[in-house]
């Protein structure tokens, strides 16, 4: 893994997108096997995830993919109080109970780990990585790539159909161009490593009841409109650059 890092750290982040899709659609038809939703998902996802920090603190890549405190004060993110929002979207509707003790343990464990493997891989390895040469593409690239890669849970098992997917992505897409604004401007990805956890872990306490398209498609469409507001505000507020006098050699490379 260090060496295909070394060679080539654009082609690093396209083999972990490739990896972790992989063994997401893998999990699903396993997790039917086992019996128990989200066992097999829970254990792969918690592997990977073991992997990219090992891998990331060893070779003191903290800084580089935004594992560490950002230098920008909480106030000039407003405190990041519509991130708090977003993260409770799922409760709108109510709370309700809808799996079993085993698979609700399997599917937070695998949730908070999903929230670190997709900021990591897609705004810090893909973004990271086409940043050096052009930081618009770069925003561009790992927002898109990351809403497109929702259509998985189209063909991988999970159940979901168009609608819901098509509406999934789009929000991805919102959410991936603010949270990668976060990160280049703040250069921290703590706060969206624990709000893409927090969105992902409640969806399993989403209260069904009542709820018809019109509606999620409302949900939606409130959701997008405070995600694409509070970008508007932070890019034209906050400063750029934040993490421009990161190295662009690896840490480990200058220790060979």
């Amino acid at each position: 893994m260090k060496k295909l890092y070394e060679k080539n750290e654009q082609t690093f982040a396209i083999v972990w997108i490739v990896f972790y899709c992989v063994l997401q659609s893998l999990a699903n038809p396993l997790n039917k096997r086992i019996g128990i939703e989200y066992s097999a998902s829970a254990v792969f996802c918690i592997v990977q995830t073991i992997i990219l920090f090992t891998f990331i603190r060893k070779n003191n890549l903290q800084e580089r993919y935004g594992l560490c405190k950002s230098p920008v004060p909480a106030r000039r993110f407003l405190y990041y109080v519509p991130l708090f929002i977003l993260a409770t979207g799922n409760l709108w509707n109510g709370v309700a109970v809808n799996y079993s003790l085993s698979e609700t343990v399997c599917h937070i464990a695998c949730m908070l780990c999903v929230g670190f493997l997709e900021e990591v891989i897609f705004r810090g390895f893909l973004f990271v990585s086409i940043a050096k040469e052009n930081v618009k593409s770069a925003i561009i690239i790992s927002s898109v790539t990351f809403g497109v890669g929702h259509l998985i849970n189209l063909f991988n098992g999970s159940g979901m159909d168009l609608a819901a997917n098509l509406c999934q992505i789009c929000f991805a897409i919102a959410v991936g161009f603010l949270f990668v604004t976060i990160f280049y401007r703040g250069g921290s990805l703590f706060p969206c490593i624990i709000v893409h956890s927090a969105i992902n872990t409640l969806s399993i306490f989403v209260n069904k009841t009542d709820i018809t398209m019109e509606k999620h498609l409302v949900h939606i469409f409130i959701l997008i409109f405070i995600t694409i507001a509070y970008k508007l505000i932070l890019t034209r507020t906050l400063p750029k650059n934040q993490w421009e006098n990161l190295p662009n050699e690896l840490e480990y490379n200058k220790q060979c």
